[in-house]
């Protein structure tokens, strides 16, 4: 398998197919981990708030390859911001990771509403010069956010995870992304694992003998975007890893394109404050249940 690496604006790079945060219960998250790594994942994504950054980075520290070998990002909780906070929280998480430094780190969501996330970057700018963080970034943010923090600053994040897929293609951030040299990566990338299944995406398979879920990623993959699937099964974890031998052609890349919807969004808005978040993400999950599409 040929594996790609996308350039940062410091100097580093990240590959570009990761593997997204294995799924509760946590205790299994090691095992996973391990896993994935014999399998051929070298990118891995974690958060405090997905409650499994130890085990994730258990999974890292004893896996078969060495630690350099590994690509690790992790994320910091909202609650968390703030300049103090955040140098305590990351303290805190290293301490609980076992770890000597972390690949990337990101501010998971910009909260405005707080107003903390410039005084969270500037920490993380610290952490970054002290040798302790790799690369740093940012999740969720929108064209304002990122501005904001170059302008008081002057540093400008080498990442912005955001949500993306066929589905919710995100092209005006995508390009404001790339405007300020700042990398794109895609979560919920196979549309949160639902209705991903589309006459064009299996016609598109069919031609050249994949699933849709191997066309969906390479996509993701033929617009220059960081991508991190999940699963916790090896048949498809090697199916996501393997679509670096074939490309889409113009007519399918542009087929593709006609699936996006401006309103297919899943999870919440940059702009939203941890309750509306929680009220998007409820109302979200009822609508899925009553529509079938979720148990």
């Amino acid at each position: 398998m040929l594996q790609t690496q996308i350039p940062f604006h410091d100097g580093h790079s990240i590959p570009q197919l990761g593997f997204g945060s294995p799924t509760p219960p946590a205790e299994g998250a090691a095992a996973i981990v391990r896993l994935a790594v014999d399998v051929g994942y070298r990118h891995f994504d974690t958060a405090f708030a997905y409650r499994n950054e130890n085990e994730v980075a258990e999974g890292v520290r004893t896996a078969s390859v060495p630690r350099e070998e590994i690509f690790l990002t992790s994320k910091l909780a909202c609650e968390q911001q703030g300049y103090d906070s955040t140098l305590t929280t990351f303290d805190n998480s290293m301490k609980g990771m076992g770890l000597d430094y972390i690949d990337l780190y990101l501010i998971h969501w910009p909260n405005p509403d707080m107003d903390r996330y410039v005084d969270t970057w500037r920490a993380m700018i610290r952490l970054r010069d002290e040798g302790r963080i790799r690369s740093i970034g940012v999740s969720n943010f929108a064209p304002e956010h990122l501005d904001r923090l170059k302008e008081e600053t002057g540093e400008m994040p080498v990442i912005n995870q955001i949500e993306l897929n066929p589905r919710f293609q995100q092209k005006d951030m995508r390009r404001a992304n790339a405007d300020r040299g700042v990398v794109t990566e895609a979560w919920g990338p196979l549309t949160h694992g639902l209705n991903l299944a589309d006459p064009v995406l299996d016609a598109i398979g069919a031609k050249y003998g994949r699933s849709p879920v191997q066309v969906a990623l390479r996509w993701h993959i033929q617009n220059g975007v960081v991508v991190i699937p999940r699963s916790d099964r090896i048949e498809w974890m090697r199916e996501n890893l393997d679509i670096f031998d074939f490309t889409l052609d113009a007519g399918d890349m542009a087929a593709i394109e006609t699936l996006d919807d401006p309103d297919g969004r899943g999870g919440p808005l940059p702009h939203h404050s941890i309750a509306e978040r929680a009220r998007f993400l409820e109302a979200t999950i009822a609508k899925l249940k009553a529509a079938g599409q979720l148990v």
